[in-house]
């Protein structure tokens, strides 16, 4: 299918990031990665690798036979009442949700999360219409009132401090809002229970598709996705045509490994399983159900046999949470919806090179996050492929590398293989930053680093590590004694040697 661009680009609002987010993210993210760890010894490591890689064969099947199950999917979902949509892009999808609403004359709609709405900027073609939408996780609706996208697929508004959103609440709801989490999460709870009894439509996402029942999965921990998915007449779901999945033996599996990895749990606060609009008169549930099935791009990516193992993803957030980029830089500075190693995987090859070719480039390429990614995606391969295709003009077979970036990656490799030229250019370093550095910052670099700084400052270079190991370790302080030892001893023979010459010529 044609590559289309999101209707949203963060990009267009990045400020500098303040000096203390990095601090602030990496707090939450650690103490997500604690909360896993746990969680995992309990599983036992020889268990969980095979689960993992149970996920990986379920999912990599599952997206090799897609139009089997999809086609099952859509069958499924017809025979229990429920109406199916294909969306080929962005565009398309916010047609049809839009048709349906009208259709209904819905004035209120209420949301659950959802990283595919976010994806084709679903909210603003809503409100563009004069549709009251209002996100119900308690992370979005967060960022909703501060006008901001998602900073981490898992948790919104990981970037915001109590204090931030006590400000917000006070600013966007008028109420007096005290800086603790329980009575911040009071004055929202409050205010969507109306949301909730007045909306017309309910819209979600969907953590995976059933293609043997067409049940569509959808993992909370609020409560509100049974919220908007019960109470109003309508009920509209939004989902990529990746999150399909087999059957319920396959859920099984990936219903161990989400919250796990997600949130560091054995299992979600509310799973809940939807087949279809009600059927008798007493039932709960919505009157109507509509499912839109989005490809926006995804075809696209199946057409790589290598990178294709991106939509694997099952949208857990753990490659964020481990990734030293996004602990540096926040999800914001990512500029779309999809931030983190997912993102640079998934927005390069939803939107294309030309939108987002810089995006691959925005790894360390250590290879945390595919040691933690519980689907098994070979994250560096990926990509370094799609480091290839930027080069290669986004060509799915990637071309040769010009000669000049062959040159520059050679004389690269040869100054960090070199160590005394490379402990040469970290000390120069130091004194090619001294026009630009205020404090311990760069906040303003010249071209090609300023693409760095737009985003965020960059933090000033004191020290090298190898400087740092000396420094800091035993065997750096026994290695640079060793040093010094030897230079003690070659100078104390230069000087011999000097003084035996002299004695000589004095003869």
């Amino acid at each position: 299918m044609n590559q289309t661009q999101s209707p949203i680009d963060f990009r267009a609002n990045v400020q500098h990031v303040p000096p203390h987010l990095p601090a602030a993210v990496r707090r939450a993210t650690t103490k997500f990665l604690g909360t896993r760890q746990a969680v995992v010894d309990v599983v036992g490591d020889a268990r969980w690798q095979t689960l993992r890689q149970a996920g990986h064969d379920l999912r990599l099947h599952t997206l090799n036979h897609l139009d089997h199950y999809l086609a099952l999917l859509e069958e499924q979902v017809t025979q229990a009442g429920g109406i199916v949509h294909w969306a080929r892009d962005a565009a398309e999808a916010q047609q049809i949700v839009l048709e349906i609403a009208r259709e209904h004359q819905v004035s209120r709609a209420v949301k659950v999360k959802s990283m595919a709405s976010e994806e084709i900027g679903l909210n603003r073609a809503l409100l563009d219409a004069g549709i009251q939408t209002l996100e119900t996780d308690l992370g979005e609706y967060i960022v909703q009132l501060a006008d901001e996208g998602p900073s981490h697929i898992i948790v919104p508004a990981l970037h915001l401090t109590k204090e931030g959103i006590a400000d917000l609440f006070h600013a966007k709801l008028g109420v007096d809002a005290p800086p603790d989490p329980t009575a911040l999460c009071e004055i929202a709870r409050t205010k969507l229970r109306e949301e909730f009894l007045a909306a017309e439509m309910g819209i979600s996402g969907a953590n995976f598709m059933i293609a043997e029942t067409g049940t569509l999965v959808i993992v909370t921990n609020e409560g509100n996705g049974r919220m908007c998915t019960t109470l109003p007449p309508l009920h509209v779901a939004v989902v990529g045509i990746d999150k399909v999945v087999p059957d319920w033996e396959a859920v099984n599996v990936l219903l161990k490994l989400l919250p796990r990895s997600a949130t560091g749990q054995k299992m979600s606060s509310y799973t809940s399983f939807i087949t279809g609009p009600r059927r008798a008169t007493l039932e709960g549930g919505p009157k109507e159900f509509h499912l839109v099935l989005l490809d926006n791009g995804r075809t696209r990516i199946l057409q790589d046999a290598v990178a294709r193992e991106t939509l694997l993803c099952i949208r857990c957030g753990v490659c964020l949470n481990v990734c030293p980029v996004y602990n540096h830089v926040g999800g914001h500075a990512y500029g779309f919806a999809y931030s983190g190693p997912i993102g640079a995987m998934l927005t390069t090859q939803l939107l294309g090179t030309p939108v987002a070719g810089d995006l691959p480039f925005a790894s360390s390429l250590c290879g945390a996050c595919a040691e933690y990614c519980p689907v098994k995606i070979p994250i560096v391969e990926i990509l370094l492929r799609l480091r290839r295709r930027v080069v290669a003009g986004d060509r799915v077979a990637p071309a040769v590398a010009p000669a000049p970036l062959r040159a520059v990656a050679r004389l690269g490799s040869f100054a960090f293989s070199v160590p005394w030229l490379y402990e040469f250019g970290t000390q120069a370093l130091k004194f090619a930053q001294l026009p630009f550095r205020k404090n311990n910052w760069l906040p303003q670099l010249p071209p090609p680093f300023n693409r760095w700084t737009m985003a965020r400052p960059l933090p000033a270079f004191d020290a090298d590590f190898r400087g740092w190991f000396r420094q800091h370790t035993p065997a750096g302080r026994r290695r640079e004694q060793k040093k010094r030892w030897g230079l003690g001893v070659a100078v104390a023979g230069v000087l011999a040697l000097a003084a035996v010459i002299f004695s000589r010529r004095k003869k």
